[in-house]
């Protein structure tokens, strides 16, 4: 779980460093489920936390400062003891709010407008007087204490002297013993993505992933969560942190989930929410108002971001309680279940199939009746609890330590035909009992569960669409041409290794892929560069637009299933559309090797091949010939530019700051976007050649791109 280092602190395997002074252990930065790392050893969990000079990674979408598990643990498990956490005044001012939303809820409170009728609709809560009864702690202060940098960058713990040095190092002096500390925190992905598929993951009419069965104090398994798939697309429920990655090394296309529901702001249940949202194309995230208020006060609060660049980011759709809710085609209802801060649970009728998920929630009659006696449960919330809708045909229900949690006894009780019918989450597996019919959580995409089900009406059609609605160069048609669509496609099938296009011939067909990845080789200018494209992307467009011979070899590199249109009719498909213009503009573009530009370049590499072809799609190509003023300090500026080759020099207040390379991003978005003076000045070196990118295109693609806006937030100096 640890490794030793030779200059005397502890490397933590999910990042973070540990420090074994006189006064027991010192973390410096926590990134999330490091207490897995900790609570092993021999001295238990850090009592003391260094924060970093940067605690939050925003291009990963990663908390370096994730404290509220080692809060808990200390608090809860070791008999009621603080954490401190050692940090500057601006550090205390975000971390107070992210803590305060976690351990204290939300300070104000207004449920009526969330419900269909207000406070007249049955079952609704005392929210504040819930938590109230929950809280074994009256604030903030008795379980955390912040110990702050003096003018002179030092701290004093104990006997224990903490300095924060001009290089941003921290040094630990222990008596005789110094210990220097690295001033950032690295992290490290750390999961077990159990049998990756051979073939790209298939979504299917209904089922369920699970994204990890236990809790966050189990360092054997993931924390939970896990992916409902209706109608061919996956809707991620309080994504653990590190899913996104996990579900690309399984072979999981990150296009196939469009949408998350949250159901609370405790950290094993939003931390991979903002992973996702900076992944690839814009989500949706589904919740009350009052859970997306909180993230967002917690996310603002630790990213620095401003609320509406946040929001931004990603669309939201707040539910109304006793107001069905349709995503991907299932009927869902929300409600608020019994924890210490808002959360909620739900479920979902999909043609014959019901699905009812607790979400974190104490399950327990007797004190329900005991919280209804003391006042803290209204008649109709104590209603709603009691009468626990246990005939739906699935239910996954959580489990864990009382009050906040249900007992696992509790469900083991239950008749054997609804024990039938559960799957329990957040539960360590050591702690399922023996001989029931319950059925524990199976972390895994091979464990997908695909539950019997009738399918719509008009299924195949609908299949169709949603491919068609999700190809980039498409969007915007009428409703006329997606009934065209309809009628002109058709399915080719190709198992792995077989070749699709032959370079050198004359194109036919156009490709869309339903399913699986394709491989190009061979192209044109660069003859060692490979291609790979996945689900809903496509192929063989230019040779039909231009009329010319195929410019790659096409292979297919798993099974896969095309649809395709043939030459004639997808002439026929895009008259009347900008789409030929478009894609001569792109076949062009790609003549100048884009694709090793973005795909080698320090900025872009990590973009997909959907993203590189919509910027692809946008960018126009320049040479200067001599030196050039791109962008002016203190001016506003209405292009952005890509180095493709030369030299770019930035500067700052007439001095030359840094130099740009081909494949740096040349320009500040943040300003780009909101029409703002420049910080720095640009200017290129003769024979430079650039790509270019306008304004207005640079705001519609950070639309479609929230992810890319981060690793464009470029700090030159």
């Amino acid at each position: 779980m640890v490794s030793s280092e030779p200059n005397g602190f502890i490397a933590l395997s999910r990042g973070g460093y540990l420090v074994d002074t006189s006064e027991g252990y010192i973390q410096f930065g926590s990134p999330p489920e490091t207490i897995k790392d900790t609570m092993g050893l021999e001295k238990k969990t850090p009592l003391v936390f260094v924060l970093p000079n940067k605690f939050f990674h925003v291009e990963k979408g990663i908390s370096v400062a994730e404290l509220e598990f080692p809060i808990y643990f200390n608090f809860f498990f070791r008999g009621g003891k603080k954490t401190f956490i050692v940090c500057t005044q601006e550090q205390k001012e975000q971390l107070t709010i992210v803590l305060g939303e976690s351990l204290m809820g939300p300070s104000e409170l207004n449920l009526a407008s969330e419900f269909i009728d207000g406070e007249a609709t049955f079952g609704f809560p005392d929210i504040k007087a819930e938590m109230a009864y929950f809280r074994s702690y009256k604030s903030m202060d008795d379980v955390v204490e912040f110990i702050l940098f003096d003018e002179n960058q030092r701290v004093k713990f104990g006997g224990i002297t903490i300095e924060h040095l001009p290089s941003n190092e921290f040094l630990v002096i222990d008596k005789d013993r110094k210990t220097k500390i690295p001033g950032e925190v690295d992290f490290h992905v750390k999961f077990d993505i159990g049998k990756r598929l051979l073939e790209p993951f298939q979504p299917p009419l209904i089922g369920i992933t699970c994204l990890g069965p236990s809790h966050g104090f189990d360092p054997d398994d993931n924390t939970s969560g896990f992916i409902i798939w209706l109608n061919g697309q996956g809707i991620m429920v309080d994504p653990p942190v590190n899913s996104t990655e996990w579900l690309r090394e399984s072979n999981v296309n990150p296009k196939l989930i469009n949408s998350i529901i949250l159901t609370h702001c405790h950290a094993d249940h939003d931390a991979g929410t903002f992973q996702k949202i900076l992944e690839e194309s814009k989500i949706t995230i589904y919740a009350t108002a009052t859970v997306m208020e909180s993230f967002l006060r917690k996310y603002c609060s630790l990213t620095k971001i401003p609320r509406k660049e946040i929001t931004d980011l990603f669309d939201f759709i707040p539910v109304v309680i006793g107001r069905p809710t349709i995503i991907n085609g299932g009927e869902f209802y929300f409600h608020y279940a019994i924890h210490s801060i808002p959360s909620v649970g739900f479920e979902f009728f999909f043609q014959d199939q019901s699905f009812y998920y607790t979400s974190d929630h104490l399950n327990d009659p007797e004190a329900f009746e005991e919280m209804y006696k003391k006042g803290v449960l209204p008649e109709t919330r104590f209603q709603f609890l009691k009468d626990f809708p246990w005939d739906r045909k699935i239910i996954y229900h959580e489990a864990g330590v009382p009050p906040l949690h249900t007992r696992i006894s509790y469900l083991a009780k239950l008749p054997e035909e609804v024990q039938k019918r559960i799957t329990v989450y957040h539960i360590a597996s050591k702690d399922m009992p023996a001989g029931t019919h319950l059925t524990l959580a199976k972390f895994g995409i091979e464990n997908t569960l695909y539950p019997e089900i009738t399918p719509p009406k008009h299924q195949d059609a609908f299949k169709l669409l949603e491919i068609l609605s999700q190809i980039d160069i498409f969007s915007g048609f009428p409703i006329e041409k997606a009934k065209e669509f309809l009628q002109i496609v058709k399915e080719e099938k190709f198992r792995r290794g077989e070749q699709i296009i032959v370079k050198g011939i004359k194109g036919d067909r156009f490709y869309i892929i339903a399913s699986g990845n394709v491989r190009f080789e061979g192209l044109s200018g660069d003859h060692s560069a490979v291609k790979r494209y996945g689900t809903y992307e496509y192929f063989g467009e230019a040779s039909l637009i231009l009329d010319t011979v195929r410019q790659a070899d096409v292979y297919a590199e798993t099974d896969v299933v095309a649809l395709t249109i043939d030459k004639t009719r997808f002439h026929q498909f895009i008259r009347g559309s900008k789409l030929h213009e478009n894609l001569v503009k792109l076949n062009s573009i790609r003549e100048t090797n884009t694709w090793k530009t973005l795909t080698e370049s320090q900025t872009f590499r990590g973009l997909t091949s959907y993203q590189v072809t919509q910027l692809e799609l946008i960018l126009k190509f320049e040479t200067i010939k001599s030196e050039d003023l791109l962008i002016e300090e203190g001016h506003s500026f209405e292009k952005a530019f890509i180095v493709k080759s030369g030299t770019v020099v930035v500067m700052q207040h007439h001095r030359t700051i840094r130099e740009l390379g081909p494949g740096d991003f040349v320009g500040e978005i943040y300003p780009l976007t909101k029409k703002l003076p420049s910080s720095y000045t640009f200017i290129a070196w003769p024979g430079t050649e650039l790509y270019v990118l306008g304004q207005e295109d640079a705001i519609q693609y950070i639309k479609k791109n929230p992810g890319v806006y981060m690793k464009l937030n470029t700090v030159y100096n």
